[in-house]
């Protein structure tokens, strides 16, 4: 009843829009009017009639010029002139409902008569009046009862006219009077047995007004339809109760087998380990005490099984030293040594070339195995990448070239070893040697707001997608100390700056194939390195 009340409210609103508009106010008060204020009177007359889908004719009758406007829906009218309007004389308009019932081509409509009066004045503007379809509020009642079981009916007015039926009615007194067999005007809100279609059940009626309209609502159940919903509740019980019963069988089962499994599978395991298979059953942990018991199992089993494991791998890493002892003799001093005297010999010789690239290989193995020292001034690595980048020019002869570019106030930053040449030998094995056998490698170094950042770019193979993600990935595993294989490469660095500055170290790479490469180290400046 509230739905449909609140429904009401709306056509009512709409009924009344035209308060508002003071430009349609003024045109309405003219005796005359010309074609233009006769059409913006048409426009707001086909408004009204486009603004809800439901309403199928409105017409306007102007109190003070005469003139009429109406607008109708030709799929409900075909013939305009099938439309019994109101009277043109406004002293009729006074015995008109507001609200009441119309038949057009067999179809009841609902409508509104609502009178235009120039408040606080008396003066009747006109008269409007809008036919509407029962769509919306047969959709409303439909919420309310079982089309195929129930019937519902709706009344309004102090004579009780039929305003909505689930069935096909044309006579709204044959409806009241030999159908319901109920005095609607008489009846009090409640519900009585009676008898309706043939049918005996009960009537539920529901009274309220709406601006001191009467509307009433009558839901006829049936009785069969009440005593089957009663054998519904009858049979969802029994149906209920041996549903009950088998889940308590099955409950009865599944209690037995999760007690008695664990324990097979227990036993199971046992046997393996006394055979020497260590490679237990997978199984979910129990929260029990046969679970505590499996877990305890499972732990005990890993546990040996790391120490048969370690006591074996420690004994072939003891074989593997004793080997590499025999193997590595050879003392780092008389390497260098050694190198200084093919160094003085080249020079007898006049061959100075020779006795610089010896001089710049000492430097680099001797700085490269110097394990001391694990943090250098950024001047110390360039130093180093130049010897080593000097020998590679040697070796590439015209087809390698390279640049270094830093700060001033950068070389004395303190920065971790060995991070700049295995990027650079990347460069150089990946990039140029894989791709076209040449090309140009540059370093730049610079400082930014208590940052230092590096770029190594270079112009060979390049990297694609799938391979920068792979290094991402490679970067973000748990495991820092898993072998690369072929050295310590870009992995092995970027993992060594994350472990000393965390989550302020940033880097990235960006590549163009055979274009540019740039892999840049964006380094916090830490006093205390």
């Amino acid at each position: 009843m509230e739905n449909v009340k609140k429904y009401l409210e709306e056509l009512n609103q709409l009924s009344v829009s035209w308060y508002y508009d003071q430009n349609l106010m003024e045109y309405l008060w003219l005796e005359k009017t010309n074609f233009q204020q006769d059409m913006y009177i048409d426009r707001q007359v086909a408004y009204l009639m486009y603004s809800r889908p439901e309403i199928k004719v409105v017409n306007f009758h102007s109190g003070i010029s005469g003139q009429k406007y109406a607008k109708f829906n030709y799929s409900v009218l075909s013939i305009p002139q099938q439309l019994q309007l109101p009277s043109d004389h406004k002293e009729s308009w006074d015995n008109l409902r507001a609200y009441e019932m119309q038949q057009l081509n067999g179809n009841r409509y609902l409508t509104i008569n609502k009178k235009l009066i120039d408040y606080p004045k008396p003066n009747v503007l006109g008269l409007l009046s809008m036919y509407i379809s029962l769509d919306e509020i047969g959709r409303l009642s439909r919420q309310l009862f079982d089309p195929g079981q129930e019937s519902l009916f709706m009344f309004m007015n102090g004579s009780g006219e039929l305003m909505y039926t689930s069935r096909e009615a044309s006579d709204a007194s044959a409806m009241q009077q030999s159908e319901l067999g109920l005095n609607i005007l008489d009846e009090q809100p409640g519900y009585q047995y009676g008898e309706y279609n043939g049918k005996k059940g009960v009537f539920i009626i529901v009274n309220d007004t709406f601006y001191e309209m009467p509307l009433t609502m009558i839901k006829f159940i049936p009785s069969d339809f009440i005593n089957q919903a009663a054998q519904k509740t009858l049979d969802q019980s029994i149906a209920i109760q041996f549903i009950a019963l088998a889940f308590i069988l099955l409950f009865t089962f599944i209690i037995s087998y999760s007690t008695i499994t664990p324990i097979k599978r227990l036993i199971r395991n046992m046997t393996r380990v006394e055979i020497g298979q260590f490679d237990v059953e997978e199984f979910k942990t129990r929260e029990d005490e046969i679970g505590i018991l499996e877990l305890r199992f499972q732990t005990m089993v890993r546990n040996l099984k790391e120490m048969i494991i370690r006591e074996y791998e420690q004994r072939i890493e003891i074989s593997t030293a004793q080997l590499k002892m025999l193997q590595a003799q050879i003392n780092p001093h008389f390497l260098y040594n050694t190198l200084q005297s093919i160094g003085t010999v080249a020079l007898r010789h006049g061959v100075e070339e020779i006795n610089d690239k010896i001089f710049q290989l000492g430097s680099i193995l001797r700085y490269s195995m110097d394990f001391n020292t694990e943090t250098v001034y950024l001047q110390q690595e360039i130093e180093h990448i130049e010897d080593y980048l000097s020998l590679q020019e040697n070796r590439f002869k015209h087809k390698l070239s390279y640049t270094i570019h830093s700060e001033p106030a950068a070389l004395k930053v303190r920065v971790p070893k060995m991070i700049l040449q295995p990027l650079v030998e990347n460069s150089i094995i990946h990039g140029i040697e894989s791709g076209t056998g040449m090309g140009t490698i540059h370093l730049d170094m610079a400082l930014d707001s208590g940052w230092l950042t590096i770029h190594i770019t270079d112009n060979g193979k390049g990297m694609d997608y799938n391979e920068i993600e792979q290094v991402q990935l490679r970067f973000n595993e748990p495991n820092v100390y898993k072998r690369e294989e072929g050295g310590i490469g870009l992995i092995n660095v970027l993992q060594r700056l994350r472990l000393k500055y965390g989550d302020q170290f940033k880097w990235h790479i960006t590549s163009t194939p055979y274009d540019k490469t740039e892999i840049s180290l964006i380094i916090p400046i830490q006093e205390d390195l």
